[in-house]
């Protein structure tokens, strides 16, 4: 539960549908980057994880098996992360540690909204480290006004993706300046 004056920054969704991620808000700029290959992937994840910072929010996108975590891994890996990233779907929520920490969030098996606060998302949102969700659809109403939406998909080779960055905030929008990539 989330503990009394920590307020919510969204209205909580009443449904948990897996919404068509282009439905979300669209923001001044977007960028694009494809990969070839799983290794391509994890590396564009590790340059992004080096330009991030306690209390950044990136939330993932796509479907599954388009490689949500294989970028995070990079993520984790370019923050100074230490361990083995996997996909927390069992666990829901996974910390590698590092300066600053990494919260890996898979909210793939979650069933109903009120779940999300039972979670102790609270706890991962309190600006101490990175928060990466995966399925960050289901986490809507618990983004911050500030994040990074990345929607992941598959390319026209077996191995290739698709990756469109949406910065939301004026941090988010600096940090892809930095990052490169191409305006769809």
């Amino acid at each position: 539960m989330r503990p009394a004056g920590v307020p919510r920054t969204r209205t909580p969704s009443t449904n948990v549908s897996r919404p068509d991620p282009r439905g979300i808000p669209a923001t001044r700029r977007r960028v694009r980057f494809e990969t070839a290959s799983p290794t391509q992937t994890e590396a564009l994840g590790a340059r992004l994880g080096r330009l991030l910072q306690a209390g950044d929010v990136v939330a993932l996108s796509g479907d599954l098996g388009a490689g949500k975590t294989v970028f995070a891994r990079g993520i984790a890996r370019g923050a100074g992360a230490t361990g083995y990233v996997a996909s927390p779907t069992f666990t829901l929520i996974r910390e590698y540690h590092g300066t600053p920490p990494v919260y890996h969030v898979d909210l793939y098996r979650l069933d109903r909204p009120e779940q999300l606060d039972d979670l102790g998302l609270d706890m991962v949102f309190d600006g101490s480290g990175i928060v990466v969700i995966e399925w960050a659809e289901h986490a809507f109403s618990w983004l911050p006004d500030d994040y990074l939406w990345i929607t992941i998909r598959f390319g026209a080779g077996a191995e290739h993706r698709v990756l469109e960055l949406e910065p939301h905030g004026a941090r988010f929008e600096a940090l892809l300046a930095q990052l490169g990539g191409r305006t769809p």
